[in-house]
């Protein structure tokens, strides 16, 4: 899973060398609230919608924002362990303003519809991590193939396109699933401060990236490299064996520093990683 039992230690270290204050924390913590991301520039209109998608075990819900005109590459875009919320519908529009038909999805939809964190990213561990424990490699895989089949039936959606799918803290193994769920649809493949991406498990999901032809971004914080420090040498020799491009950087921030709701949100970084986003799909989707 994630090491976000080291929340409050991390964001007291990161506070106390400047990479985030007190100020811009205390401003995360009333429920739903998340900072405003900079503009799109030349940003396309777009068209935004909750959706429902049945799948094998039930009724999923998400949201669905794409162009307002014309067919774009899709993206699959799972969040991190408090799920489905104000931050990810920002970072999903906004992603859909850069030119994707973008579906971000509530992976605990067999628990709870959206939200399902009552404070955002500022929710207590305690209060998700039992629903994060109702998923594994079986809910993964169904669950990946039921949503890109989805995507594929949607207008907005450019068939000739591969399909682009993004993870962050345990989103980070699910995207990885979703490129071997759907090998030959899955063109990239992106993690931010993912967490279980290497075990020693023989379906661990970096193993499983590998038999793909996808393209790789793996953004990895830095408490979550020293806490593993082999993972990222693991990750660079297996894409390397299986030759496929994977972008590999340990990032000077904390886990979680991407959505900008986070306890440890950071904008310089997290803009960074984004950048990084938006030049593997303009690649790889293209």
């Amino acid at each position: 899973m994630c090491d976000l039992d080291h929340f409050e230690s991390d964001r007291q270290e990161y506070e106390a060398r400047g990479l985030i204050t007190r100020k811009q924390f205390g401003a995360l913590l009333g429920a739903g609230v998340s900072m405003t991301l900079p503009a799109v520039a030349n940003a396309v209109a777009v068209t935004e919608s909750d959706v429902t998608i049945k799948t094998p075990d039930g009724e999923a819900d998400a949201y669905f924002v794409h162009p307002a005109s014309g067919a774009a590459p899709a993206v699959l875009v799972w969040p991190d362990i408090f799920g489905l919320r104000p931050a990810f519908r920002q970072m999903g529009k906004r992603l859909a303003e850069s030119g994707y038909a973008v579906l971000v999805v509530n992976p605990f939809y067999r628990s709870k519809k959206a939200p399902t964190s009552g404070s955002g990213g500022a929710t207590p561990i305690q209060e998700v991590m039992p629903m994060a424990r109702t998923l594994n490699e079986t809910t993964h895989l169904s669950d990946a193939t039921a949503f890109i089949a989805w995507l594929d039936q949607q207008k907005p959606v450019a068939k000739d396109k591969k399909v682009g799918t993004q993870g962050y803290c345990m989103g980070g193994p699910i995207a990885f699933r979703t490129a071997a769920a759907v090998p030959g649809r899955v063109g990239a493949v992106a993690s931010f401060h993912g967490g279980g991406l290497v075990t020693e498990a023989p379906n661990s999901p970096h193993l499983q990236a590998a038999k793909t032809k996808a393209q790789f971004l793996i953004a990895i914080a830095e408490n979550d490299d020293q806490r593993a420090p082999t993972q990222k040498d693991v990750l660079k020799q297996t894409f390397a064996d299986a030759h496929l491009s994977a972008e590999i950087e340990v990032y000077a921030a904390a886990h979680g520093w991407c959505p900008p709701d986070s306890r440890v949100y950071n904008e310089q970084l997290a803009e960074k990683a984004w950048s990084r986003l938006l030049a593997l799909y303009s690649k790889a989707l293209a």
